[in-house]
């Protein structure tokens, strides 16, 4: 099983491994997207004001100009430790051990605007690009992502039970054929429900985090939502897509 996670706009600064080497990282055949935009956002950096513009940020944010201007360089760190915020707090993947660590390095993953699908354990740098950003003269990101990206998921998924738990955005990077879905809704005294917003990614990373870890092997939707139910979450299943209902 893979669990497909979004990137966070937040990231942990600093790190402790070698300079992003793009020949290390998994899924080889995303190297030359890869390649293209790591030059194109290092090489806008040099013009912020064009940079502002395409990563949608103030003067203020230019220290993420600057993490731009360093991605060949700066120090490296596991995705699943670069990200952060609500969904990767609810995760907690530091609070693990052994069994339980290895088990997440080996099913959480993440579709990033930069790198494309990344494995847990992949090195990246701190950077900023999100997949509503726009590279000045040069088509969508799902333009660029999409071509490259989508037979390397359909390959994943052929030999993988994958868990989708991007957003919207990401999502459309790169579909998943026969992916499990999933969304949360709060449900309200009067039995009426609502899309969750913000914490949505809490809990997201709640799920992710008892996929990540559970000593079961899931092959299905329902298997996933039984994952779940034994978490102690209530979840809905409607054929491949599962429902999380909080209470409002």
């Amino acid at each position: 099983m893979i669990v497909l996670l979004p990137p966070s706009e937040t990231k942990r600064p600093g790190g402790d491994g070698p300079a992003l080497a793009l020949d290390a990282m998994s899924f080889a055949l995303l190297r030359d997207t890869r390649e293209e935009l790591v030059g194109e956002l290092a090489e806008l950096a040099a013009d912020r004001p064009a940079s502002r513009k395409a990563l949608g940020i103030s003067a203020s944010q230019d220290a993420e100009i600057d993490r731009n201007a360093a991605l060949r360089t700066a120090p490296t760190l596991p995705a699943i430790h670069r990200y952060t915020g609500v969904l990767y707090d609810a995760l907690d993947v530091e609070s693990l051990h052994g069994a339980a660590a290895g088990r997440a390095q080996s099913r959480l993953a993440v579709v990033s605007a930069l790198f494309g699908l990344i494995r847990a354990g992949d090195r990246i740098p701190a950077y900023r690009l999100s997949a509503g950003s726009k590279l000045p003269g040069r088509p969508t990101l799902a333009a660029r992502w999409k071509p490259a990206l989508e037979p390397v998921l359909a390959e994943l998924a052929e030999n993988e039970l994958v868990v989708d738990l991007r957003s919207g955005s990401y999502a459309a990077l790169g579909k998943v054929p026969d992916a499990v879905t999933v969304d949360v809704v709060a449900e309200h005294a009067d039995g009426r429900r609502t899309t969750v917003s913000h914490f949505n990614k809490a809990h997201k990373g709640r799920l992710a985090r008892a996929l990540a870890t559970t000593r079961a092997e899931p092959a299905d939707a329902a298997a996933v939502a039984a994952v779940a139910r034994r978490a102690g979450m209530r979840v809905e299943r409607r054929g491949d897509h599962l429902t999380v209902v909080v209470a409002a």
